[in-house]
């Protein structure tokens, strides 16, 4: 797979024995009250596999941003090995798009899914039905689904955040003019970001001057967004958000004149660019927190097959934020590179990832239909 898988290794979670999920409904509705899921057990007994569905998984992803590259190359990944027939749709960003492609997949009798939702709420309608007509149904961060795969979302800002904040401390004199891009469009992120605010509000020399969603939230959004705020504040010292977006601010920097090798820029994702960043010296790109995303894609797409085969899958999936810098990218750029031998490596696996409750066919109603997070 050479260089592809690594470049889309980084992106989207961790309690010791299981996160929280939901009280044992079993409905139409799913589960939609809270309760804590035991850790997910691999040797769990099989049951029912579905007999009118195609050995198919589809891929709706929302963009096309590095980071969902990642996941789509790690479902592809899974798909290959267990003899699943493979394919995505792009809905770039249109979420009825979206709708219609999961609607169309349902009536087509696919096997399983995976969505990367653009509007949550909208779309939640067609992923229950696919629940109840057997198809599995993998979402990444909202419900509902047969498996949610999201991170500790505070612990993920709260791991950038450190990286900045130890780094002002050391070579800022612990002054700082501040820029954070947020995510407001998904109300689910947003402990990632409270997370940043806490720990920057502890040092009395960091001064936030924009605290701000670009919109769009990708590389022209952040850059525009930058750009704006150089006009009022012409001086940053460091500039926080996902990857996507803290490229684009870079490219507004550099044109301006206003980037430095002793600014802190970080990410969250671990997108390509910004591993490219990364590996330049004089960068002032210093950090990413990876969710990588080819080793979840794979993981669902693991699932997938398993679930057609009358297996036992998770309830939720937690993919571990790990701070990357050039002390320790190579390393990773080389595990990450075949995310199918980190999955097959428990000792690996359980270094990227944790998984709770358990759910098959035959228990399908008790599918999560909450905003599951291990942070709770």
């Amino acid at each position: 797979m050479g260089k592809i898988g690594i470049l889309f290794a980084c992106s989207v979670f961790s309690l010791p024995m299981g996160g929280l999920a939901s009280a044992q409904e079993d409905n139409e509705l799913g589960i939609t009250k809270p309760i804590e899921l035991p850790a997910f057990d691999f040797s769990a007994p099989a049951c029912s596999a579905p007999l009118d569905l195609r050995k198919s998984l589809v891929f709706f992803q929302d963009n096309d941003r590095q980071f969902m590259q990642g996941v789509r190359f790690g479902l592809e990944a899974a798909a290959k090995r267990r003899g699943l027939a493979f394919s995505f749709e792009l809905a770039d960003n249109d979420a009825q798009k979206m709708v219609d492609g999961v609607d169309a997949a349902v009536s087509r009798k696919v096997g399983a899914l995976v969505a990367a939702p653009i509007d949550a709420a909208r779309l939640a309608p067609s992923l229950i039905s696919a629940i109840q007509s057997g198809t599995y149904v993998g979402t990444v961060v909202p419900p509902p689904a047969v498996t949610i795969l999201n991170a500790p979302q505070y612990l993920t800002g709260q791991v950038l955040a450190q990286a900045a904040s130890d780094y002002i401390v050391k070579n800022l004199d612990g002054t700082a003019n501040v820029v954070l891009l947020t995510h407001d469009s998904l109300e689910f992120l947003s402990p990632r970001f409270t997370a940043m605010r806490d720990v920057l509000g502890k040092l009395p020399g960091v001064t936030i001057v924009a605290d701000i969603s670009p919109s769009p939230v990708n590389v022209g959004g952040g850059y525009k967004m930058m750009k704006l705020i150089l006009m009022a504040h012409p001086k940053i010292d460091v500039v926080l958000g996902a990857d996507t977006v803290v490229i684009g601010a870079l490219k507004a920097l550099r044109e301006e004149g206003a980037a430095s090798p002793t600014q802190f820029l970080g990410g969250i994702d671990g997108e390509p660019d910004a591993i490219a960043e990364l590996n330049n010296a004089d960068s002032p790109y210093k950090a990413t927190v990876s969710l990588a995303s080819p080793v979840f894609g794979y993981a669902l797409g693991h699932f997938a097959a398993d679930w057609l085969e009358g297996k036992q899958v998770p309830q939720a999936m937690d993919i571990l934020p790990r701070a990357l810098d050039s002390s320790n990218l190579r390393r990773y750029e080389e595990e990450v590179n075949d995310p199918a031998a980190i999955f097959n490596d428990p000792q690996k696996r359980d270094q990227y990832m944790k998984f709770y409750g358990s759910i098959c066919l035959d228990t399908r109603g008790q599918f999560l239909n909450f905003p599951w997070s291990s942070d709770r």
